[in-house]
This record gives structure tokens, sequence and C-alpha cells, in this order.
């Protein structure tokens, strides 16, 4: 199902920009200079305008994808915190079943039950 869906996805991406880059194949000059756009330094020519179309929006997704991430850090902190501590207890618990496993008497020796057994000896 997860597959049917993704090729469904990939189908309608593809309608929108084949007709895009096929409508778009002209080039254009991008000129990055935005007080003097004739400065051939900052000027690209040649470029088709679906590729700027196209890295544009390969661009804000990156940046939006990097704002996301950037806003999700204190919660990605508060996990690495609760797994740390997750990790202590359970350290602390496997020593103290070390413990009690050491510390239980010898078979000839009447001591109380365990906590599993109910029946006194």
């Amino acid at each position: 199902m997860t597959r049917f869906i993704r090729n469904v996805i990939l189908f309608a991406i593809a309608v929108v920009l084949v007709p895009l880059s096929v409508a778009n194949r002209h080039t254009v000059s991008l000129s990055l200079n935005p007080f003097d756009p004739q400065d051939p330094a900052m000027t690209v020519e040649g470029v088709p305008l679906f590729w700027v179309i196209f890295a544009s929006l390969a661009v804000g997704i990156v940046v939006g994808g990097l704002g996301a991430w950037a806003k999700q850090g204190r919660w990605r902190k508060e996990a690495r915190v609760k797994r740390r501590e997750a990790d202590k207890w359970h350290k602390e618990a496997d020593q103290l079943r070390e413990m009690n496993t050491a510390a239980q008497p010898a078979s000839g020796v009447k001591g109380l039950p365990g906590p599993g057994n109910r029946s006194a000896a």
C-alpha cells in the first residue's frame, strides 16, 4: 500500500514538473546583485528558467528543513537527557539484582522467603 501511495505522489509530481520544464526552456540571465543588475561579475548568463525554478525550490526545501530541525532541538535534547537517565536507572537495577543474587543464603540456611515464594519454610 505504501509503495502504491508513493508511486501516485511521484506521478503527480512528474505531471507538474515535466510540463513546467518543457514550457520554461528558454535561457535567462540570473543577476545576483540586486543593486546593480548589469554587474557582469554577479550575473550568470544562459541558464534555463526551469533550472532556476527547481534550484529555488530545492533551496527552499533545505532552508525549511534546517529551520524545522533547529526548532526541534529542544525536544532532541530532552530525549537525550531522558535516555541517559533511563540507562542510569537500568544499570542501577542490574547492580541491585546482582547484589541480591550474591546475597542469597546458601541452600542449607533458612531465611526469609523470596518475593515470589509465599510458603514459609
